[in-house]
Protein backbone atom coordinates (compact mmCIF):
# COMPACT_ATOMS: atom_id res chain seq x y z
CA UNK A 1 0.00 0.00 0.00
CA UNK A 2 1.32 3.11 -1.35
CA UNK A 3 1.69 6.05 1.56
CA UNK A 4 -0.19 9.20 0.28
CA UNK A 5 1.01 12.79 1.62
CA UNK A 6 -1.04 14.47 4.11
CA UNK A 7 -3.07 11.29 5.08
CA UNK A 8 -3.42 10.08 8.92
CA UNK A 9 -4.18 7.00 10.17
CA UNK A 10 -7.01 8.53 12.50
CA UNK A 11 -8.23 12.26 10.96
CA UNK A 12 -8.21 11.75 7.43
CA UNK A 13 -6.15 13.97 5.16
CA UNK A 14 -4.70 16.80 7.16
CA UNK A 15 -1.92 19.81 6.21
CA UNK A 16 -0.38 22.52 7.56
CA UNK A 17 0.93 26.24 6.38
CA UNK A 18 3.21 28.49 7.88
CA UNK A 19 4.83 31.77 7.24
CA UNK A 20 6.76 34.16 9.01
CA UNK A 21 5.38 38.16 9.21
CA UNK A 22 7.45 40.83 10.70
CA UNK A 23 5.10 42.10 13.42
CA UNK A 24 4.59 41.29 17.30
CA UNK A 25 2.16 38.41 18.19
CA UNK A 26 0.24 41.24 19.68
CA UNK A 27 -0.60 43.02 16.68
CA UNK A 28 -0.97 40.31 14.82
CA UNK A 29 -3.48 38.97 17.20
CA UNK A 30 -5.47 42.22 16.94
CA UNK A 31 -5.64 42.29 13.40
CA UNK A 32 -6.19 38.51 12.98
CA UNK A 33 -9.34 39.37 15.00
CA UNK A 34 -10.51 42.75 13.55
CA UNK A 35 -12.98 42.99 11.29
CA UNK A 36 -10.72 43.20 8.31
CA UNK A 37 -8.73 40.84 9.33
CA UNK A 38 -11.50 37.98 9.91
CA UNK A 39 -13.06 38.87 6.55
CA UNK A 40 -9.25 37.54 5.01
CA UNK A 41 -9.05 34.23 6.88
CA UNK A 42 -12.36 33.22 7.39
CA UNK A 43 -14.73 35.41 5.61
CA UNK A 44 -17.71 37.59 6.36
CA UNK A 45 -19.67 36.68 9.36
CA UNK A 46 -23.08 37.16 9.39
CA UNK A 47 -23.56 37.70 13.09
CA UNK A 48 -20.91 39.33 15.49
CA UNK A 49 -20.56 36.25 18.07
CA UNK A 50 -16.97 35.18 17.99
CA UNK A 51 -16.64 33.10 21.18
CA UNK A 52 -15.91 29.70 22.52
CA UNK A 53 -18.79 27.37 22.18
CA UNK A 54 -20.79 29.34 19.37
CA UNK A 55 -21.76 28.28 16.11
CA UNK A 56 -20.44 30.69 13.34
CA UNK A 57 -21.80 31.55 9.82
CA UNK A 58 -20.16 33.55 7.02
CA UNK A 59 -21.48 35.33 3.54
CA UNK A 60 -18.94 32.37 1.91
CA UNK A 61 -21.30 29.62 2.92
CA UNK A 62 -18.86 28.07 5.81
CA UNK A 63 -19.72 27.70 9.32
CA UNK A 64 -18.31 25.82 12.45
CA UNK A 65 -18.26 26.11 16.35
CA UNK A 66 -15.35 27.86 17.82
CA UNK A 67 -13.41 25.56 20.06
CA UNK A 68 -10.75 27.35 21.49
CA UNK A 69 -9.39 31.23 22.32
CA UNK A 70 -6.11 31.40 23.72
CA UNK A 71 -5.21 35.21 23.18
CA UNK A 72 -1.67 35.56 21.62
CA UNK A 73 -1.81 31.54 21.29
CA UNK A 74 -4.00 29.63 19.31
CA UNK A 75 -7.83 28.93 18.27
CA UNK A 76 -9.55 25.59 17.33
CA UNK A 77 -12.71 26.08 15.42
CA UNK A 78 -14.48 23.36 12.93
CA UNK A 79 -14.88 24.41 9.37
CA UNK A 80 -17.27 23.13 6.87
CA UNK A 81 -17.68 24.62 3.47
CA UNK A 82 -21.58 24.59 2.10
CA UNK A 83 -20.61 21.77 -0.80
CA UNK A 84 -18.43 19.70 1.84
CA UNK A 85 -20.30 16.78 3.22
CA UNK A 86 -17.39 16.34 6.34
CA UNK A 87 -16.95 19.36 8.65
CA UNK A 88 -12.66 19.72 9.33
CA UNK A 89 -11.25 20.73 12.48
CA UNK A 90 -8.65 23.65 12.02
CA UNK A 91 -6.30 25.03 14.47
CA UNK A 92 -3.84 28.69 13.65
CA UNK A 93 -0.96 29.21 15.87
CA UNK A 94 0.92 32.53 16.56
CA UNK A 95 4.72 31.76 16.82
CA UNK A 96 7.07 34.24 18.13
CA UNK A 97 9.82 34.22 16.24
CA UNK A 98 13.05 35.60 15.90
CA UNK A 99 11.56 38.54 13.46
CA UNK A 100 8.01 38.96 14.46
CA UNK A 101 5.60 35.91 14.80
CA UNK A 102 5.10 33.18 11.95
CA UNK A 103 1.12 32.30 11.83
CA UNK A 104 0.58 28.56 11.28
CA UNK A 105 -2.72 27.24 9.84
CA UNK A 106 -3.48 23.31 10.65
CA UNK A 107 -6.11 21.63 9.17
CA UNK A 108 -7.21 18.00 9.57
CA UNK A 109 -9.93 15.88 9.11
CA UNK A 110 -10.13 16.31 5.30
CA UNK A 111 -11.80 13.66 3.37
CA UNK A 112 -9.76 13.36 0.49
CA UNK A 113 -6.63 14.15 -1.32
CA UNK A 114 -8.30 16.90 -3.58
CA UNK A 115 -10.03 18.57 -0.37
CA UNK A 116 -6.40 19.00 1.21
CA UNK A 117 -4.84 20.24 -2.11
CA UNK A 118 -8.11 23.17 -2.41
CA UNK A 119 -7.17 23.80 1.52
CA UNK A 120 -3.42 24.28 1.20
CA UNK A 121 -3.70 26.15 -1.73
CA UNK A 122 -6.34 28.19 -0.16
CA UNK A 123 -4.48 28.76 3.33
CA UNK A 124 -1.36 29.76 1.56
CA UNK A 125 -3.07 32.61 0.04
CA UNK A 126 -4.91 33.77 2.63
CA UNK A 127 -1.55 34.14 4.51
CA UNK A 128 -0.40 35.93 1.50
CA UNK A 129 -3.31 38.20 1.85
CA UNK A 130 -2.16 38.50 5.69
CA UNK A 131 1.10 40.12 5.21
CA UNK A 132 -0.19 41.96 2.22
CA UNK A 133 -2.89 43.74 4.31
CA UNK A 134 -1.20 44.18 7.76
CA UNK A 135 2.13 45.74 6.29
Amino acid sequence: MKNEIGKTKDVGYELGVRKPIPFSSDIIWSYFFSEKGIKIWLGELTSNDFEVGQLYKTRENIEGIIKVIKPYSHLRLTRKKKDWNNSSTLQVRFIIAKSGTTVSFHQEKLLNSKQREEMKDYWNGILDRLIASIS
